[in-house]
């Protein structure tokens, strides 16, 4: 696969680097690589006593925090049919998820994105920079630092569960709308508005 030419961007707004290559790391010196992220999160997922404790809502998500590889942050989340995360960012945060039952879409963005931006700010994406995967047991992935995207449970009837982590723990989540090729910073969340 080639890489995505430089963006173009309208005159005015701001221009995106190009994205960097997103495979799994190895073990840092600092804590848990991708590659043992993406492991952990399959194994959580593969294991029915773990996931048959979440209590599932027919209403809205619901999750239970997990003890994560070498002090990363982690997460069983249920979703109900048709939920979703809405556009977001970890932060800076690397990290990877898996699905233990139901089917996860994610649609994210193949374009590194500008970490200081302010609430408010509006960037332009560039043609051919959306990505979308359907995640099945026990499918999985990790994603590095600048990853932007949303995970929804598209099926009509069906929960999904899945198993998320992240290193380090998740400073922040950026939250984004979207609009065409607009991607528009909405709102920025601290651990204490999730915890």
């Amino acid at each position: 696969m080639s890489p995505l030419p430089p963006p173009v961007a309208p005159a005015g707004a701001p221009v995106l680097p190009p994205p960097p290559p997103e495979t799994p790391a190895a073990h840092t010196a600092e804590g848990p690589g991708q590659a043992e992220l993406l492991a952990f999160v399959r194994r959580a997922a593969a294991d029915t006593a773990l996931v048959a404790t979440l209590p599932l809502d027919p209403e809205g998500r619901t999750w239970l925090r997990l003890d994560g590889p070498g002090g990363s942050e982690a997460w069983l989340i249920g979703w109900p049919p048709g939920t979703g995360t809405g556009w977001h960012d970890h932060g800076g945060s690397y990290g990877a998820f898996a699905t233990a039952a139901g089917s996860l879409r994610e649609d994210s963005l193949a374009h590194r994105l500008p970490t200081d931006g302010r609430t408010g700010t509006t960037l332009e994406l560039p043609e051919g920079v959306d990505r979308t995967m359907e995640l099945n047991p026990p499918q999985g992935r990790a994603f590095g630092p600048h990853h932007v995207h949303q995970v929804l449970n598209t099926a009509d009837h069906t929960h999904a569960v899945s198993v998320h982590a992240y290193y380090p723990p998740l400073p922040l989540m950026r939250r984004y709308s979207r609009s065409g090729q607009a991607l528009r910073l909405e709102q920025i969340e601290r651990p204490e508005d999730w915890q």
